[in-house]
């Protein structure tokens, strides 16, 4: 069972170790990074949601929700809608489903609207990250053609 938990002074240790594959790392920012960016969004007015993601009670990966701003230039698509900025699944945890059932429940967490109302919710990734794109796409989402930090764009509607 996947739960999505609050990153905390107990856990985020944990957090900052778990890495993807060295061929994974130019899709996605470490851990320690992102939780950094986390923070400055936070404090500059931005509304970040980090988790850190568990499989029947062990961390297997992180998730940043963020509503509106992003801390970077913005797409049109930004504005009042909710972005998953971050996902992975630890190496070991890989190939287990977990990153499938992680989006089931990252999709439930958002469509309660925990920041505010929203329409979309929308996905940056690399172009080449057939595995991500795949995954997203079997969730409904669609590329809509806007591109942000040179990656597509991929949105659902709520």
């Amino acid at each position: 069972m996947i739960t999505l938990s609050k990153i905390t002074l107990d856990n985020r240790r944990e957090l900052f170790r778990l890495e993807v594959t060295k061929e994974q790392q130019r899709y996605v920012a470490s851990n320690l990074s992102s939780v950094a960016s986390c923070y400055v969004l936070a404090t500059n007015g931005g509304c970040p949601m980090p988790f850190a993601i568990y499989a029947d009670g062990q961390m297997v990966g992180f998730v940043m929700i963020v509503f509106g701003n992003t801390g970077y230039d913005q797409p049109d698509m930004a504005k009042d809608n909710y972005c998953i900025l971050r996902l992975m699944i630890g190496e070991q945890y890989q190939n287990r489903g977990y990153g499938r059932e992680a989006m089931v429940k990252i999709l439930e967490y958002i469509r309660t609207f925990p920041a505010g109302t929203a329409k979309y919710c929308w996905i940056p990734y690399e172009s080449d990250n057939v595995v991500a794109k795949k995954l997203y796409e079997s969730f409904g989402f669609c590329d809509n053609g806007e591109v942000y930090n040179n990656e597509p764009i991929t949105v659902l509607e709520l």
